[in-house]
């Protein structure tokens, strides 16, 4: 089975790690134990959980209603200047992600508020940014219309089978993220020795050309992403699951704005 680069799927049907999924929503627990054997979609038991089963209206609603609060936080953030508000935002969207990701939790609050919470941290760096400098006005409209069409082409991709999931185009994209992450981790390091770090956050070339790999990188992952929603689907998942691949999808939004809002951001220097 085709493991995600995205850890928040890795415990979504087929990737080994979703007998012990803890769904909690209306107070129900251990729902999940219906899944005798997560490689074999065909052997759920439907009869062992009262939830009917996913289907992709439920996964569409619930990112939709994610990233519309994302979205509506972030607007307020910037409008009202409140732009303090980006480091707690980031650091409580850091610690409910966690919650969610260790204990496999399908909570609409928690969801919520990891959306709520990263909505105010990217609106606070995107309300910052335009406020730096009169060229940068309209850069967050900007970056929202790039990730949605990001998201919205790679829907299409996957949905008309132009670019196939496989385990080996898995693993490449997998490998590519684990590559950019550590050579940001190479920069941040080099950045208190060297100012400019080793130039992939410059402002220059090569930081263009590090930020349009990075939101290729990101879009592939979606396209990861998608696969896992379908794998969950076809598994015969309960409904309430749509939360938790709305999580998902959302950690790799977060990543995609703030890449191409960055990208923007070069491109818009004086």
């Amino acid at each position: 089975m085709r493991s995600s680069s995205n850890p928040a799927f890795r415990n979504l049907p087929g990737q080994g790690g979703y007998a012990g999924f803890d769904d909690r929503v209306g107070g129900a627990a251990g729902g999940a134990a219906a899944y005798r054997q997560t490689t074999q979609p065909a052997g759920f038991d439907r009869s062992t959980t009262t939830d009917r089963p996913l289907t992709i209206d439920d996964v569409v609603a619930k990112t939709a209603i994610t990233a519309g609060v994302a979205l509506v936080a972030g607007v307020l953030t910037a409008l009202s200047g409140m732009y303090w508000l980006a480091l707690p935002g980031f650091l409580v969207g850091l610690v409910v992600s966690l919650i969610i990701i260790f204990k496999q939790s399908s909570n609409p609050a928690l969801v919520i508020t990891y959306s709520v919470a990263e909505g105010l941290a990217l609106g606070g760096i995107t309300g910052y940014l335009e406020s730096s400098s009169s060229s940068m006005a309209g850069i967050g409209f900007q970056a929202i219309i790039g990730t949605f069409g990001v998201f919205v082409g790679m829907l299409v991709v996957y949905k008309t089978g132009a670019i196939k999931v496989t385990p080996r185009l898995t693993k490449m994209v997998i490998g590519a993220m684990f590559g950019v992450v550590g050579l940001m981790l190479i920069n941040f390091v080099v950045g208190f020795f060297s100012p400019g770090g080793i130039g992939i956050r410059s402002g220059g070339p090569l930081a263009i050309l590090f930020s349009i790999v990075v939101i290729g990188i990101a879009a592939f992952i979606l396209l990861l992403d998608f696969d896992q929603a379908d794998q969950a689907i076809r598994a015969g998942a309960p409904a309430r699951t749509a939360w938790y691949i709305a999580f998902g999808l959302m950690t790799t939004l977060v990543w995609l704005y703030l890449e191409i809002l960055r990208l923007l951001s070069y491109l818009r220097q004086d």
